[in-house]
């Protein structure tokens, strides 16, 4: 796997041990990368009031060709989003419990309306008839909302394993068969890893319930889809809400699941929190073993 080659960070880092001249390139190109990207280099040199010699020493300083290769590492660089180069407003961002509760809000207002009720009820009775179910997510909140999704599933006597692991996805990939379901959690649909884990269990006739973006290339891989959107903010300090669109799909999953043998599952519920009550002291109403 190629190493990005970040020009930002060796600019910011190089900067303070460069000549006079090159740390105004320097802080030239710092000022606006994608601006510094598009223009030549007499646009640069000029703007920064040095000779063109001294932004060709610069570009070969930060290990670079010649300045083409500089610019094409600033359009890279670029391309991840003027957001993440922005300078931190002075005033920062708006009251940090309002910003969060807000985001969440909107995230799942939006991903309400994407709930199919029979496409999620075909999922409930997809993981309901498995003999095993391998909860696949790679990443942080992906990653977490695997574990989620076998804590959620076991308390309803269902089969289940969660993986997070790439080469463990692939193992038990390998070992699966048509009696068997992947839930593939991802909030962009794009991991190539567990693309690649998806497509083994679909070789050896694993049904692929995925619960990622609308469009996505695991969406494309999956037999049942339950679409979530993400909205990401420019406020890039603050942690991603997608993991909360993949959680309220699970939930809703589970409850639909739950509600196919309605009985049997309240039965073992009530089995768990027998086992529970004994174990732990506390009132009635505290949460079945989270």
């Amino acid at each position: 796997m190629a190493i990005p080659h970040d020009i930002v960070t060796r600019i910011t880092r190089a900067a303070a041990d460069l000549p006079p001249s090159e740390q105004k390139v320097a802080h030239l190109v710092l000022s606006d990368i994608q601006s510094a990207a598009a223009a030549s280099i007499d646009a640069l040199a000029a703007q920064a009031r040095v000779s063109t010699a001294s932004v060709t020493r610069f570009a070969r300083a930060l290990g670079c060709q010649d300045v083409r290769d500089l610019k094409r590492q600033l359009v890279l660089a670029g391309a991840i989003g003027a957001r993440f180069l922005e300078q931190p407003r002075a005033d920062g961002p708006d009251d940090s419990a309002d910003l969060v509760h807000r985001d969440i809000i909107e995230l799942l207002q939006a991903n309400l309306v994407l709930v199919d009720r029979d496409r999620m009820r075909a999922a409930a009775l997809l993981l309901r008839k498995a003999r095993m179910i391998y909860a696949f997510g790679l990443g942080g909140g992906s990653a977490m909302i695997a574990d989620e999704a076998r804590n959620r599933l076991v308390r309803l006597g269902l089969p289940v394993a969660s993986y997070q692991d790439a080469v463990m996805q692939r193992i038990a990939a390998a070992t699966m068969d048509e009696h068997c379901v992947v839930l593939a959690l991802s909030a962009t649909g794009q991991a190539g890893e567990l693309l690649g884990s998806v497509a083994i269990a679909r070789e050896y006739g694993a049904r692929i319930l995925a619960i990622t973006a609308l469009g996505s290339p695991l969406a494309a891989q999956s037999d049942v889809l339950l679409a979530i959107q993400t909205r990401e903010t420019d406020v890039v300090i603050k942690p991603s809400s997608s993991r909360y669109a993949l959680l309220m799909a699970l939930d809703i999953l589970a409850t639909e699941t739950a509600l196919t043998d309605r009985s049997r599952s309240q039965h073992l519920l009530r089995r768990i929190k027998l086992v529970l009550d004994a174990h732990r002291s506390g009132p009635d109403r505290q949460p079945l073993g989270d």
